[in-house]
């Protein structure tokens, strides 16, 4: 899976872009954090089996307060955020939204899965898969494959739910107590693509940093 490190260099390379001229050191650490944030489900899958890549990794952790936002500044008649932060706090916010939606829940469901939509629907995901066009067949597809028997989703696209499934990570590589000698991996890149993204991530964002600051004086 796509470690930490990677989601916030992904997350920095958003942010810079849509941030824009709203950009500050301020605002590139909330949407970077944020990102970070929804990997806090690890801890907590250790004290509630299941929890990792459910608690925080589903889409209703984004779409709830893109949902609140749209409402409060599109239809109130007076916005609380804009009120606030101003239209500062208005891009830093969705912002932040799209970067945790893309960078960290989209990117790990298309790595090797999340449960999308928990708890209202807990069952876990995984888009992993090519999109390629060949002389033969044409667009051909592999994130979503259906089975054509059921007309339903196939079991290669879910894979169970948060009482039979578990990511095994550094804080909690097996589902059930691990034995003292087992080694325990924290990932920063497990690739080389990933380590060129993410040097170009956190690369591109230490740069916008000096450049504000250099502005600034």
């Amino acid at each position: 899976m796509p470690s930490t490190v990677v989601h916030v260099a992904v997350a920095g390379l958003l942010g810079v872009a849509l941030l824009g001229d709203r950009f500050d050191t301020k605002a590139i650490l909330v949407v970077m954090g944020a990102t970070a944030l929804i990997d806090l489900d690890t801890v907590i899958g250790i004290y509630v089996p299941g929890a990792h890549r459910a608690a925080l990794h589903n889409v209703w952790i984004v779409v709830v307060p893109g949902v609140l936002l749209l409402w409060d500044v599109k239809f109130r008649e007076e916005s609380y955020v804009l009120n606030r932060w101003g239209a500062y706090g208005y891009r830093v916010a969705w912002v932040t939204l799209v970067a945790v939606l893309f960078a960290h829940i989209l990117l790990d469901a298309f790595f090797n899965g999340v449960n999308l939509f928990w708890p209202v629907h807990d069952r876990f995901y995984d888009l992993s898969g090519k999109l390629i066009v060949t002389n033969q067949r044409g667009i051909v597809q592999t994130f979503v494959e259906f089975d054509s028997s059921t007309g339903g989703v196939a079991e290669s696209t879910t894979r169970g739910t948060t009482e039979d499934m578990h990511y095994s990570t550094g804080f909690d590589p097996t589902r059930d107590e691990p034995p003292e000698d087992v080694e325990r991996i924290f990932p920063i890149a497990g690739t080389g693509e990933r380590f060129v993204l993410t040097v170009a991530g956190i690369g591109t964002v230490l740069f916008r940093i000096a450049e504000d600051l250099r502005n600034e004086e």
